[in-house]
């Protein structure tokens, strides 16, 4: 979670109420049935790669997302060690729930020794009792499969089943669950205004959601719009490129099921899944 610096359309004015909002996004009913029938979203294994082959585009400036295991540095944004596929942190305390699932499901690992060392720094950025050997110790044990499942298990427990059921219960499509789960994996799942809930409600007092009767293009935008605000409040997170050369040009296209081709940029650097 709150990983290292990272990845403006005009806004679509709000369908209004009523038999108008049958018309959302601006397809007839039967083309729209049609479209969600077809539709796959996130929870589906290759857009579910996907998604995270775009984070890490912005985390690790690769598309190797499962390389990311052993990946461990302390960033300077006052959380301590950042680590792993979705950025654990030590000092926010998901890295600390982590190396416990790992610990109940592997006695013994290497990292089961700084369990006590996590609990102290949990809520600061200290190294206390973690220094020296802690990410040699991470890197190791990122070779364990058992390890690699338990960062798996959590990410999906912590951030990504609960962004994609949001953005579901919102009838947002692949896109805005993916702009969903990006949200959470940098600003934590948190209601204070620069979490994913706080951004959320920041967003519903501009446009509604499609469940609400709402454009998915304008709620979408909204969303963005909050999301860069509460970016800039930190100086780690101040680079907006993985909202405006990344996501906002999957939005400006309309592509709401991020289907590939996709091509990006994040902090310059160029990326594409073609397929």
């Amino acid at each position: 979670m709150l990983l290292a610096p990272m990845l403006a359309a005009a806004l679509v004015p709000t369908l209004a109420c009523g038999a108008a909002t049958a018309h959302t996004d601006g397809q007839a009913p039967s083309a729209r049935t049609s479209v969600a029938a077809a539709a796959v979203d996130l929870t589906d294994p290759h857009k579910k790669d996907i998604a995270m082959r775009l984070v890490s585009s912005a985390e690790n400036s690769s598309l190797d997302w499962k390389a990311q295991y052993k990946y461990i540095e302390d960033i300077d944004d006052g959380r301590g060690y950042t680590a792993g596929i979705i950025g654990f942190c030590s000092g926010t305390g998901d890295m600390l729930d982590l190396v416990e699932l790992y610990t109940r499901k592997s006695p013994g690992n290497v990292l089961a020794k700084y369990l006590p060392a996590l609990r102290e720094v949990n809520g600061s950025d200290s190294h206390k009792g973690l220094d020296p050997g802690f990410t040699k110790d991470w890197k190791i044990a990122a070779k364990d499969a058992a390890f690699q499942a338990a960062q798996d298990s959590e990410r999906d427990r912590v951030y990504f089943g609960p962004a994609v059921q949001q953005a579901k219960k919102d009838g947002l499509r692949a896109l805005g669950q993916f702009i969903y789960y990006d949200a959470i994996v940098m600003h934590g799942p948190g209601d204070d205004a620069v979490s994913f809930g706080g951004i959320r409600k920041t967003a519903l007092k501009k446009a509604r959601t499609p469940a609400q009767g709402g454009d998915q293009t304008a709620y979408l935008n909204a969303f963005l719009d909050a999301r860069k605000a509460a970016m800039k409040t930190e100086e780690a997170h101040s680079d907006t490129s993985r909202v405006d050369t990344a996501q906002r040009v999957f939005l400006k296209a309309g592509n709401l099921d991020l289907d590939p081709p996709l091509t990006w940029k994040v902090y310059g650097d160029r990326y594409t899944i073609s397929k």
